[in-house]
């Protein structure tokens, strides 16, 4: 999946006044994002990459709760688009290809975003996005800009005329640094598929309809990365390569963008706060004759979370014709030869995480149980806020968290067995540290589902309380009836 320029993109011109409400706004999308990021970095979902050392150019690491809430996204996305269906298999491929393939793809040619340069500080900044950055980095979109043009976001001096940048990482292999020996990170997906379309098809043996998925890494030089990890040089991409008949293009493309849509709700992601773009003839990439970009409603502003494209027959035709081998599909009933025409569904994967961090992130002040119960005034209600990742359970990093009420061995050597017994079903965290009610709130704050306390009543009725998440309703369950009460709510 290639970018565009973004003609349509709005920006909030740096000579521009703003009203208070978009002042308001601005503030409140700074807060929320600041809050995001804060508890990223606080809990272990991401931290800045080589911070030690100051940082680099928006480089972000998946710590120990990001990489399992991430791989969760991709095992469940490779289960329900590859493992629970007969159409489509997968590969891995290399991330260094023959340079030949990006000429034949035209990725040399177009792959390419605007470039401007600042005459006075020499900054560089991609053309679509002057004007848009406010004091933290963020880039908020304003409908009503005027200037076109805009300023340097720096020192306010003039830019340069846009010119166009390659955004492919160029490297080279083999000892001697020369043209004869540069390549490239591939920045998609998409080619290794249309490449191995050929050994696929010879293996697999699959008939038309069918396609090829691949979870990898891709790399884009960025002029100007930003808004966390929305856009970065280096990520990750889940993509599909579904090859058909050309007459069948525009039921297929429906069709996807329906399993797209099922795909985002199992994410948990409400549809009120997703928006189809269809791309506008003129911005459509050098391969796409349709592409419709799903956006979400990002703290930062409406932005693409996922695409899909009908790549019509560009891509195989001109692997063809670059490589000279035979890309054909035959049909064995009818011996009928052509090359397949292609819809693609592609989904980031680190804007998947973005989006269920952004949704699942929320605040819920706590009325203490003496207000509820009808004691107290309502001056007497102190702010107590609860801050809850309510993701859905079976992308949770953590699924169940074990908490002996005290330290004390007589508690904690049962709860530690008990703890053992249930990861072999699910993924578990064991933890004994701080008062029971500071284990609540970190537990809901990386999104647990259900935590389950070991206290002295357990030695005695061996029963422990589970405490769910969302509700925070209390459920007193039998040891031994445990594993079936946690299975029955966490898989259904």
């Amino acid at each position: 999946m290639s970018l565009r320029g973004a003609k349509r993109r709005s920006n909030l011109d740096a000579d521009e006044i703003a009203t208070p409400f978009e002042l308001a706004m601005t503030v409140l999308i700074m807060d929320q994002m600041d809050k995001i990021i804060s508890l990223c970095k606080r809990r272990g979902f991401i931290f800045p990459g080589s911070e030690i050392y100051g940082g680099m150019a928006n480089s972000w690491d998946y710590g120990p709760l990001g990489v399992e809430l991430k791989n969760n996204i991709k095992q469940a996305w490779w289960k329900q688009f590859v493992r629970q269906r007969s159409d489509i298999v997968g590969i891995d491929a290399a991330l260094i290809m023959n340079p030949k393939v990006w000429l034949a793809s035209g990725h040399l040619q177009n792959f390419s975003d605007p470039l401007v340069e600042c005459k006075k500080c020499h900054e560089r900044f991609r053309a679509d996005t002057i004007g848009n950055q406010v004091p933290n980095g963020y880039l908020v979109p304003n409908p009503n800009s005027k200037n076109k043009k805009g300023k340097c976001p720096k020192c306010k001096g003039e830019l340069t005329e846009a010119r166009q940048f390659n955004m492919m990482f160029k490297t080279f292999v083999g000892p001697a640094e020369d043209a004869a020996n540069m390549a490239y990170f591939r920045p998609e997906t998409a080619q290794s598929m249309f490449v191995d379309f050929k050994n696929v098809l010879e293996t697999t043996r699959k008939k038309i309809p069918f396609g090829i998925a691949q979870i990898g890494k891709a790399f884009r030089n960025e002029i100007t990365p930003g808004n966390f990890i929305f856009r970065t040089r280096e990520f990750e991409q889940m993509e599909i390569e579904y090859f058909i008949r050309e007459k069948d293009w525009k039921k297929q493309f429906e069709s996807w963008l329906a399993e797209m849509y099922k795909w985002m709700d199992f994410l948990g992601i409400s549809k009120k706060h997703l928006h189809n773009l269809e791309v506008p003839k003129g911005e459509l990439a050098h391969y796409s004759k349709r592409t419709v970009d799903i956006e979400y409603d990002f703290p930062f502003g409406k932005k693409e979370l996922y695409g899909i494209a009908y790549r019509t027959d560009f891509d195989l035709s001109n692997h063809e014709k670059a490589s000279g081998a035979d890309l054909k599909y035959t049909d064995n009933e009818t011996n009928e030869k052509f090359i397949p025409h292609v819809i693609e569904p592609t989904f980031g994967v680190d804007r998947s995480v973005l989006a269920v961090l952004c949704e699942a992130y929320t605040e819920e002040k706590i009325i203490p149980p003496s207000f509820a119960k009808g004691g107290g005034a309502v001056g007497d209600i102190k702010d107590d806020i609860r801050i809850v990742l309510k993701l859905p359970k079976a992308i949770a990093p953590i699924q169940v968290a074990i908490l002996p009420l005290s330290k004390k061995p007589e508690l904690s050597k049962p709860a530690f067995e008990l703890y053992k017994e249930l990861l072999a079903d699910f993924a578990c965290e064991y933890d004994e540290t701080q008062s029971i009610g500071k284990r609540y709130r970190r537990q809901d704050e990386i999104g647990t589902p259900y935590c389950v306390t070991f206290d002295f009543e357990s030695l005695e009725d061996k029963a422990v309380t589970v405490r769910d998440r969302d509700t925070m309703k209390q459920d007193r369950i039998k040891i031994g009836e445990l594993k079936e009460y946690l299975k029955e709510k966490l898989v259904g």
